[in-house]
């Protein structure tokens, strides 16, 4: 993504978005977000007490919504930081192929939900857009983020569930000083077939670490739409009765996942290294 040309700042400047030293003025800040659920509650004070965060559970709960909202926020208002890193791999690409031409091009598919947030942030289509042009946002993916060190910066890594161990392990040993990292993840929605997701490993780690918090979705915190929650709650139950009975080829992985995690919710805002996770090893690929 090029700078910002003198004639976008002009522009830019007009629109009383940047001030005389290109930088952005107060006009130009997120809409306030408050939680809708006790959920998303705790997930405002645990990022506010400075915890790093692993946010994982349903679909539609607000997980990259949210981190998005509190990175920006926090860079924007409180200059504590420099730069928000988003990070997801291109785990489509791998069935598809090699995507059409260049790497701005090729990673554009991946960043609509980002453009989509950041729109609904500011009120204006162009938000995504203009942070990455004055490089106060930055896109990769895991393909590209050997041999750099994150400082300063708020790094979220997304749809983690697509992520092999490796790749978590390259994006996490990338966080250098005074960096914060929010992790987003729902392991029903792997697209990793040929492959083990790192979630499971990933979730092992941080249960040991003080310093991150995890915290869990549950259905009861779906706000996409009520439409999304009468289905995943009505989905639920079809593969509950098919796990019961034992017809779904699937459903027994899926079980396996539900127990895992039944004993990773136990530890919740975990505060003690000392305390494994048993069932972690039982989980099927998924």
């Amino acid at each position: 993504m090029p700078k910002l040309t003198r004639k976008q700042k002009r522009r830019l400047a007009m629109q009383d978005i940047l001030d005389q030293q290109a930088s952005f003025t107060s006009k130009f800040s997120p809409k306030e977000v408050n939680p809708l659920t006790d959920t998303q509650d705790e997930v405002f004070a645990e990022y506010d007490k400075g915890q790093h965060l692993f946010l994982y559970g349903y679909a539609g709960t607000g997980k990259t919504f949210l981190s998005c909202y509190l990175a920006i926020n926090d860079i924007l208002k409180n200059n504590r930081y420099n730069k928000l890193i988003i990070c997801r791999s291109a785990v489509a690409g791998r069935d598809v192929g090699h995507l059409p031409g260049k790497l701005e091009d090729k990673t554009a598919v991946f960043e609509e939900p980002y453009n989509e947030a950041f729109g609904k942030l500011f009120n204006r289509g162009d938000a995504y857009q203009i942070l990455k042009q004055k490089m106060t946002v930055d896109f990769m993916t895991t393909s590209f983020i050997r041999g750099i060190t994150l400082d300063n910066c708020i790094v979220v890594v997304d749809e983690c569930q697509n992520m092999s161990d490796h790749e978590m392990h390259s994006i996490i040993t990338r966080l250098g000083n005074n960096s914060k990292l929010i992790v987003c993840g729902d392991l029903r929605q792997s697209d990793l077939w040929k492959e083990e997701s790192g979630f499971k490993m990933t979730a092992e780690i941080f249960s040991k670490m003080s310093s991150m918090s995890m915290i869990q979705f549950r259905k009861e915190d779906i706000v996409r739409s009520g439409f999304v929650k009468e289905y995943i709650i009505a989905r639920e139950y079809v593969r509950s009765e098919e796990i019961q009975d034992g017809t779904s080829g699937v459903s027994s992985a899926q079980a396996r996942y539900y127990k895992w995690e039944k004993a990773l919710q136990t530890k919740r805002r975990f505060n003690s290294p000392s305390v494994p996770i048993s069932n972690i090893n039982n989980v099927a690929k998924v």
